[in-house]
């Protein structure tokens, strides 16, 4: 499950958290856009359901410094031992430039790096090294985790999945189908954990659902990284008149171009039972870890959505 949800803050969050595991969730994972960072609710729900484990999908690697990466997951480690995953990213020009006045350069290398500098740094060990997108000198955690958290890494499109599979401990995706899951994890060895992220609107109205996810999807797959990731799934031509309208500056256009079948493709939707067999759709294919995040605008409210898709419903 994805925390905190989207009809509430952290601070309200608390008792559904706290539900989770009675539901059959496994996990929480948190991410880092404009809202929460991807540190704190994964801390709070530390406490709140001692089950769970926890992992950030994802923290980029260009919005903080590496030492502080370092810190902070080294915290979330001591909090959490063996049950916090750290996921990094390069995330996206907009997130690293506009509003965080970083700089967004190589993302592949950056990655790379500081996935390199990570596995070190928090095995306790002093780190001075030149890596090609950035330099450390002498740097030591002054509390290395007793146990090291996994890294996992946010992966579109095969170099970086290669690297996930080839340095890390598994690959988050996104904006993806059942039918999609299958490039995805051909470029992976078949233990590689998978992680995605799925959005969910639980409502029988489809015109609804549909009009929801167009607006999401046209935020997101006019992003370069995602549109290139589509074009690499075979959804090039299918989706260039959105992106030329909204190239265009045509925002409005761009919503109206996206086909009901590629909603209908990346946006889980139906009653909870049809839901349900939709994420079974993606684990039967190859996903190992289905992160759900209900959207508001279905027929229910969120927390009665989390407990109608839970695996225990």
């Amino acid at each position: 499950m994805t925390i905190p949800f989207h009809d509430r803050t952290l601070a309200a969050s608390r008792e559904l958290v706290a539900e989770l595991p009675s539901l059959g969730y496994t996990d929480a994972w948190s991410a880092e856009v404009n809202g929460a960072d991807g540190f704190t609710p994964l801390a709070m729900a530390a406490e709140w359901a001692p089950s769970l484990r926890l992992g950030s999908a994802i923290v980029p690697v260009s919005t903080r410094g590496p030492g502080l990466l370092a810190m902070s997951a080294a915290t979330l480690a001591d909090l959490a031992p063996g049950r916090f995953v750290l996921g990094i990213g390069s995330s996206s020009p907009v997130i690293v430039e506009r509003w965080n006045a970083g700089v967004f350069a190589k993302p592949y290398a950056r990655t790379r790096d500081t996935l390199r500098f990570l596995r070190r740094a928090l095995a306790g060990e002093k780190v001075t090294e030149r890596y090609e997108t950035f330099e450390i000198k002498g740097f030591r955690l002054e509390h290395a985790p007793k146990t090291p958290p996994k890294i996992v890494l946010a992966a579109l499109r095969p170099r970086m999945l290669h690297l996930a599979r080839d340095e890390a401990d598994g690959a988050i995706t996104n904006w993806l189908s059942p039918q999609d899951v299958h490039s995805v994890r051909a470029e992976l060895a078949s233990e590689t954990e998978l992680i995605a992220r799925l959005f969910v609107v639980v409502t029988e109205d489809a015109a609804r659902a549909r009009e929801l996810g167009r607006r999401m999807l046209a935020a997101y797959l006019t992003v370069p990284v995602y549109a290139a990731f589509h074009e690499w799934l075979g959804r090039g031509e299918v989706l260039r008149p959105m992106q030329e309208a909204w190239a265009a500056g045509d925002r409005t256009g761009a919503v109206k171009a996206i086909p009901d079948e590629v909603v209908d493709d990346l946006i889980v939707h139906g009653d909870a039972a049809t839901c349900r067999a939709r994420i079974r759709e993606y684990v039967a294919n190859g996903l190992t870890t289905p992160v759900l995040s209900p959207l508001p605008g279905g027929d229910v409210p969120i927390a009665q959505a989390v407990r109608e898709l839970a695996p225990h419903a």
